[in-house]
């Protein structure tokens, strides 16, 4: 039978084996799916094949940066008890480092190179080792041309490694320090508001459509007239701006004033333009709906109870 790649990738996926071994194990099953994971966990080559299918939310979020450029990176586990582990933080450090010499995706860092492996590989080798399921969920690439690229960790259990993790960039040929200073800053706020963009122009448009046809449907019920309740919509979407935009929020560090209005102040300052070009936050979990776990129902079901 004809082993094609998408069957490669399909056995890979669920045994979480490399790739060789995967076309290896279909030829000698004969194509047969089921047969090449048993032939894999014959040969101890897919430890983590079990594992695959049970849910990784926690994990740690790692940051690097070089130069100009940083990256950041999500590594899931299925407990945060692995997170705690050295071996596995270790292993994020190296992720979020491999990651800064790629484009930022997901697909470009799994395929990078480390130390002879692929991090795919070398996540899958950690996978048999650790004994958890784990998962490269995102990844991020963040530069600037000139000026700085900031980074900032929240919850941090060791360097670069934490819950939440931020990158901003801010484009000037101003002082290197003072830039970032107020990056860091800036990343700090970032983890605390979770802004859902940089500016207006940077918003999803379903959300802005949402958010106007909400405000307009509270507006109606007021009973007042259409030329009223534009000018209440309008309102209403400036007040909503100001709290999901980066550069319209109040500062944290200073809420006299806005992001935007402390980056120009530096600008000033500093005699230059300052840019504020881009932001990234990652927190460990969002958006993953764990798994709620019935540890009496399980003991009961174990014991014929």
């Amino acid at each position: 039978m004809s082993i094609t790649a998408a069957m490669v990738k399909e056995l890979r996926e669920k045994s979480g084996a490399g790739m060789m071994d995967c076309k290896t194990a279909l030829k000698e099953s004969g194509g047969d799916m089921e047969a090449a994971i048993d032939w894999l966990r014959t040969k101890g080559l897919a430890k983590a094949a079990k594992k695959a299918g049970r849910v990784a939310a926690e994990g740690l979020v790692g940051v690097a940066a070089q130069g100009n450029k940083a990256a950041v990176i999500e590594l899931n586990s299925e407990t945060d008890f692995v997170a705690r582990n050295e071996g596995f933080q270790e292993l994020v450090s190296k992720v979020a480092e491999v990651a800064i010499g790629t484009d930022g995706s997901v697909e470009a860092v799994a395929a990078a190179d480390l130390g002879g492996k692929s991090v795919t590989d070398t996540i899958t080798d950690a996978i048999a080792t650790i004994g958890e399921n784990m998962n490269l969920r995102r990844s991020a690439v963040l530069s600037a041309n000139e000026g700085v690229v900031s980074t900032y960790v929240h919850g941090a259990v060791t360097s670069g490694l934490g819950k939440i993790g931020v990158l901003v960039a801010l484009d000037s040929t101003g002082d290197k320090d003072k830039l970032n200073a107020l990056g860091r800053q800036i990343a700090m706020h970032v983890a605390a508001t979770s802004p859902l963009a940089l500016s207006t122009d940077e918003l999803d448009p379903a959300v802005v459509e949402r958010e106007k046809s909400v405000f307009s449907e509270q507006a109606r019920e007021s009973g007042k007239p259409e030329n009223i309740i534009e000018k209440m919509v309008e309102g209403r979407l400036r007040k909503f701006y100001e709290e999901v935009t980066l550069v319209k929020q109040a500062f944290v560090i200073n809420p006299d004033q806005t992001v935007e209005q402390a980056v120009e102040a530096l600008a000033k300052e500093l005699g230059t333009e300052v840019k504020l070009s881009g932001f990234v936050r990652f927190a460990i979990g969002e958006g993953i709906e764990k798994e709620e776990q019935d540890f009496a129902a399980e003991v009961a079901a174990a014991t014929g109870q």
